[in-house]
């Protein structure tokens, strides 16, 4: 089984294109240069992980109007069969669906959607429409001028180590096998979320058996260690990679990086499954947000 990485808003923008440089044959180590680039980039944007200030959730019963922190109008959870978040407002509430200031009611769509909502509001902040796994739809509001923006010191991060890129094996297990994962504010109860393989490596002598999951066409590690909480970012970090046709796959631990809840409280985090929190050391990618200052950001 072969994945590819397809482009995504925020893994499309973390991996970007890294053959773009300017050396004819690059090293790793000028590879990386890139990543890290093109990482500080990301989260930087409009809709990038530091401009994240609200996430509401519409779990009441369609058109059960309220208000969101952040934004203009009203919103509500969507009606039967609708694929999106009930709006409404005024000329003079400021909300402007794909270009179009509105004054009345309105669906704003989210990227799963065939044509998905711009939406913007007077303050120039700007929104977007997610769905969780229960099918309970939210509204994201983004601050391009955030004060986590305006702090952003920069993202600590070891240096480029190659002990760290580590050759493993993918099982692919037919029909997947479910995975029970807790996010940091779901109380301890966990979600389902479906593997499609173990990946096996070795480690100072010792086999370790691991889990990732489906992101786009790649897969994504979760994962802690023994400097989680010290040297790094309490919750853990997270890892991109693609198992290559004959079942090999690469773990380059350089470009583990820090989960969206490292950079902004709104985000709701998964916590690494058991089999994926290492005894051992990983002295490789990002560490943590540093403020200008130089202390944490968070």
């Amino acid at each position: 089984m072969a994945f590819h990485l397809r482009a995504k808003t925020s893994v499309g923008e973390l991996l970007g294109n890294l053959a773009v440089v300017t050396a004819e044959n690059p090293t790793p180590q000028e590879l990386h240069a890139v990543f890290r680039a093109r990482r500080a980039e990301a989260v930087t944007m409009p809709q990038g992980n530091l401009a994240l200030i609200n996430t509401s959730w519409f779990y009441a019963g369609s058109r059960e109007w309220e208000s969101v922190w952040g934004a203009g109008g009203q919103w509500a959870a969507p009606a039967e069969g609708i694929n999106g978040v009930a709006v409404k407002a005024t000329l003079a509430d400021g909300v402007v669906l794909n270009g179009v200031p509105l004054d009345g009611e309105s669906v704003a769509f989210g990227k799963g959607a065939e044509t998905p909502t711009t939406i913007a509001f007077a303050d120039g902040k700007t929104g977007s429409v997610i769905v969780n796994e229960e099918g309970i739809y939210g509204l994201r509001v983004w601050d391009a001028q955030s004060d986590d923006i305006q702090n952003f010191g920069g993202i600590d991060t070891y240096e480029f180590n190659p002990d760290w890129v580590i050759q493993g094996r993918f099982l692919p297990i037919e029909g997947g096998k479910a995975v029970g994962v807790a996010h940091l504010k779901d109380e301890g109860n966990a979600r389902e979320k479906t593997i499609p393989g173990d990946i096996v490596f070795t480690r100072d002598g010792v086999e370790y058996t691991i889990a990732a999951f489906v992101e786009g066409r790649a897969l994504m590690l979760v994962f802690s260690d023994a400097t989680s909480g010290n040297e790094t970012y309490s919750v853990g970090r997270f890892l991109l990679c693609a198992p290559a046709p004959d079942g090999s796959i690469t773990l380059d631990f350089n470009r583990a990086f820090l989960p969206p809840c490292a950079f902004s409280y709104n985000f709701n985090c998964p916590i690494p499954p058991e089999q994926n929190r290492f005894p051992f050391k990983v002295e490789a990618g990002e560490k943590n947000v540093l403020a200008k200052s130089g202390a944490l950001l968070h």
